[in-house]
């Protein structure tokens, strides 16, 4: 689960350190009567480099530390010492975390799980004078300063990556799904809205199978132009594998669920036509709320004429509240996604 305040944006300066300067030295002891140049080299600087870790769900870590710095290389020292490496920076941050370099705009990296990228690399170090001695110039004054590291401003765009996004108008029932699949505990009221931030949640199917779903709130008519929550979180759903359409099948403001879904998928196309063309399962909720199985069956009929399925495509019916169909749900999510995208409780792919 996502902790209360989701920080999905973020801007950072980024220093690689600087490398040291070589060292000018000669090498005097007794009873050594010509002594030569032992001045030794420096040290490089250490990089920043960007981790994605499993373990990190926000950028929230960013929100008062905006300075992200290596450490400079050492000076060489007399008796051909050289100068140590100065300690890389290791920033860890979400997978699915896109960085961009906030003056160009240049994309600099995606970063995907368990990916490891320099994006600020640290200055050389500088030579010494006994790098320069040679047969004709023994006694060699001459070194070179350290190279600086690169210094850049970067912006931080986290897109959330699940295998499973849930969408639907607010009330649909999304974070009670969620709550009842995986370990997530997001918070669930009787009005609309009560999600402000995506959440996500891993659910186990068996000891080998999981799928990590996301609940991206805020989606109302409009949202496409800003409205809700809007651009906010539906840029997230761009990241998920495989979209579970959410339905009330009984809307307390007597709406019908066809017209619900109409405008919810009016809105995914409007945001990306990428996006309307990802695999797609309708799931109609609140079974316990339809008793009669008659009607049940009349609500799924009603809704596949509305929505043109063909009556071999089945709607799942569930009750997220009361877990019933959750789990013959969850199977049917696994089936859908591609081969490639399933994972087991490790994060490695499984072949079934």
């Amino acid at each position: 689960m996502l902790p209360a305040v989701f920080i999905d944006r973020a801007i950072i300066m980024v220093r690689g350190g600087d490398g040291g300067d070589g060292c000018v030295s000669f090498r005097r002891e007794k009873y050594v009567p010509k002594g030569g140049p032992d001045g030794g080299d420096a040290g490089d600087g250490g990089s920043v480099l960007a981790v994605a870790d499993e373990n990190v769900n926000t950028l929230i870590d960013f929100r008062g530390a905006h300075n992200w710095n290596a450490e400079p290389g050492e000076n060489g020292r007399g008796r051909s010492q050289h100068g140590a490496n100065g300690k890389d920076r290791v920033i860890r941050m979400p997978p699915g975390t896109l960085i961009y370099d906030d003056d160009t705009d240049e994309l600099l990296a995606d970063l995907g799980p368990d990916d490891r990228i320099v994006i600020a690399r640290g200055g050389r170090g500088g030579f010494g004078n006994e790098h320069y001695k040679s047969a004709t110039n023994q006694a060699p004054r001459r070194v070179s300063t350290g190279g600086h590291g690169d210094q850049r401003r970067l912006r931080l765009d986290l897109k959330l990556i699940a295998d499973v996004g849930l969408v639907g108008l607010p009330n649909a029932g999304k974070s009670t799904l969620l709550m009842a699949v995986t370990a997530a505990n997001p918070k669930i009221a009787d009005y609309p809205f009560t999600t402000l931030s995506p959440q996500l949640g891993i659910a186990e199917l068996d000891a080998k199978r999981r799928l990590v779903i996301a609940d991206i709130p805020g989606l109302i008519e409009g949202a496409a132009r800003g409205a809700g929550l809007g651009h906010d979180f539906l840029r997230h759903i761009e990241r998920t594998r495989l979209i579970v359409h959410l339905l009330d099948a009984q809307p307390q403001d007597g709406s019908d669920p066809a017209q619900n879904y109409n405008r919810i998928r009016a809105e995914l196309a409007a945001y990306s036509a990428q996006l309307a063309d990802k695999p797609e399962v309708i799931v109609l909720n609140k079974l316990d709320l339809v008793p009669d199985p008659q009607q049940q069956r009349e609500i799924v009929n009603r809704l596949c004429r509305a929505l043109e399925i063909s009556p071999g495509e089945e709607v799942p019916f569930i009750s997220a509240a009361a877990r019933l169909g959750t789990p013959a749900l969850l199977e049917r999510l696994w089936s859908e996604l591609p081969m490639s995208a399933r994972r087991d409780r490790r994060g490695w792919s499984v072949r079934t």
